[in-house]
C-alpha cells in the first residue's frame, strides 16, 4: 500500500531582511518598550518616530522632512519600515535608494518626481449605477447566424430581477450572457450588474431556496431591499503616478479612472510636466467636488548622501509644492563633500538650506545585549535553532563590524 503525505497548501512567504518588523513597539503613553514588535533598543529614536507618525496622521508635517542619521547597522531602514507599518496599508509608502536616480534612460529629477507621485494617494469615491436582485427569468434570444450556416447566435438576453420592493425585466447584450455563464448564474441566484461596464457579480443563492435538509455547501443571501435599479458608492485608492501612467496613453474612458484598464509599459518613458499639470487640475476639481480625498504618503530615500546637488535643489523645490508627501531620509555619513561639487563640505552630505528643513533623528550603536536579542529574533524568524555560544560569537562579530 502506497501512503503519501499531503503537503500543506499554505503559501510560503519569502523572509527578507526586515520581515520581523511589525511596528514601532510603543506603549499607549508613547514611550518605547525595550523589545517589542520586532524592534530592540533605540528607544529614543522609536519614540521620536512615534511623534512623527502622529504628525503625519494629523497632516502637520507638510513642507518638512525627517532624517535618520547614524552608523551602518543601527536600524534606520527598520524604523522607517516600522513607520509604514504604523500608518497602515491605506497610506502609500514608497521606498527608494539614492543611487536609483542615476539612469542612462531617464533624467535624475524625473526619477525623483516619479517616486514623489507614487507616494501621494488619491481616494476616489465613485457612485455606480447597478441592477441588483434575485434572478426570476433568464432567457437567451436566438437568431439566425448572419454568417450563414445552420447554427444560431444569441442576439440578446432577457433577464428578470426581483427585490423586496418590485421586479424589473432587462434586455442585455449577448457578451453579458457569457459572463453570466462563467459566474454559473441560474434562476434563484442573487446577482448585481453594473450599468456602465456590464460586470456581473453573483452574491449567492436566495435564502428562499434554503431548507433544513439541504446538503449543498451554498451561501444563502437575503432578498435585496429597495429598487432593482439603484446607486452604489465604490471607493478606489490610486496614486498620482498611476494616473500619470494611465493618461500618458489613455484607453477606454476619458475619466481619471481609465488607468484601471492600462497595463504598465515594458520600457521606461518620461511623463511630461504638461501632462502632470493637467492631471493636477483634474485632481483639484475632484477635491473641490468632494468626490476624492488626497492621502499624502511617505517617500523613504535611503543612502541620501548618494544624491547630487541637482537632486537636492529639486528635492527642496518639491517639498515646497502644494501636493507633496512626507519625505523620510536616511544616511550613515558624517561630514562629507556634497556629491556634484568639488569643495563644499556639509553634514551628512546634504546642503545646509535643506538641512534647515529636516527633523534629525539620531541613531546610536547597539549594546552587546541588544545585538544578542536582535540575532535571536532573526534566527526565530528564519526558523534556525542557534545555541548560546553561537549567539555570543555572532554578537562579537556584529559589534566589531556591523549587524549587516
Amino acid at each position: 500500500m502506497k501512503i503519501e503525505e499531503v503537503k500543506s497548501t499554505t503559501r510560503s512567504q519569502r523572509v527578507s531582511a526586515h520581515s520581523h518588523v511589525r511596528g514601532l513597539g510603543l506603549k499607549e503613553d508613547g514611550s518605547a518598550h525595550a523589545s517589542a514588535a520586532g524592534l530592540v533598543g533605540q528607544c529614543q529614536a522609536r519614540e521620536a518616530a512615534g511623534y512623527i507618525v502622529d504628525l503625519i496622521r494629523s497632516k502637520k508635517l507638510s513642507g518638512r522632512a525627517v532624517l535618520f542619521a547614524g552608523p551602518p547597522g543601527t536600524g534606520k531602514t527598520a524604523i522607517a519600515l516600522a513607520i509604514a507599518q504604523e500608518l497602515g496599508t491605506k497610506v502609500p509608502f514608497c521606498p527608494m535608494v539614492g543611487s536609483e536616480v542615476y539612469s542612462s534612460e531617464v533624467k535624475k529629477t524625473e526619477v525623483l518626481m516619479e517616486n514623489f507621485r507614487r507616494a501621494i494617494g488619491l481616494r476616489i469615491r465613485e457612485v455606480k449605477e447597478v441592477y441588483e436582485g434575485e434572478v426570476i427569468e433568464l432567457t437567451p434570444v436566438h437568431t439566425e447566424n448572419p454568417m450563414g450556416g445552420y447554427g444560431k447566435t444569441i442576439s440578446e438576453v432577457i433577464i428578470g430581477l426581483k427585490t423586496a420592493k418590485g421586479t424589473k425585466q432587462l434586455k442585455l447584450d449577448p457578451s453579458i450572457y457569457e459572463t453570466l455563464q462563467r459566474e454559473r448564474v441560474e434562476t434563484g441566484d442573487i446577482i448585481y450588474i453594473e450599468a456602465n461596464s456590464g460586470a456581473v457579480k453573483r452574491q449567492g443563492r436566495s435564502d428562499a431556496y434554503a431548507t433544513e435538509f439541504d446538503l449543498e455547501a451554498e451561501e444563502y443571501v437575503a432578498l435585496p431591499k429597495g429598487d432593482v435599479h439603484k446607486k452604489k458608492e465604490v471607493i478606489q485608492d490610486v496614486s498620482l503616478h498611476d494616473l500619470d501612467i494611465a493618461n500618458a496613453q489613455p484607453q477606454g474612458g476619458q475619466d481619471a479612472l481609465s488607468m484601471m484598464a492600462q497595463l504598465m509599459k515594458p520600457h521606461k518613458t518620461e511623463i511630461t510636466e504638461k501632462l502632470r499639470l493637467e492631471i493636477n487640475k483634474v485632481v483639484d476639481r475632484y477635491l473641490e467636488q468632494g468626490t476624492a480625498e488626497l492621502v499624502p504618503g511617505v517617500l523613504f530615500i535611503d543612502e541620501v548622501h548618494m544624491l547630487d546637488i541637482e537632486c537636492f535643489t529639486y528635492l527642496h523645490r518639491a517639498l515646497e509644492s502644494r501636493i507633496a508627501p512626507i519625505v523620510v531620509l536616511a544616511t550613515n555619513r558624517g561630514r562629507c563633500i556634497i556629491r556634484g561639487t568639488t569643495d563644499i563640505i556639509s553634514s551628512h552630505g546634504i546642503p545646509r538650506d535643506l538641512l534647515d528643513r529636516l527633523l534629525v533623528v539620531r541613531m546610536k550603536p547597539y549594546s552587546s545585549s541588544e545585538v544578542v536579542e536582535i540575532i535571536r529574533i532573526r534566527a526565530t524568524t528564519e526558523g534556525i535553532t542557534i545555541d548560546d555560544q553561537a549567539l555570543t560569537n555572532l554578537s562579537e562579530i556584529a559589534e566589531n563590524t556591523s549587524l549587516r
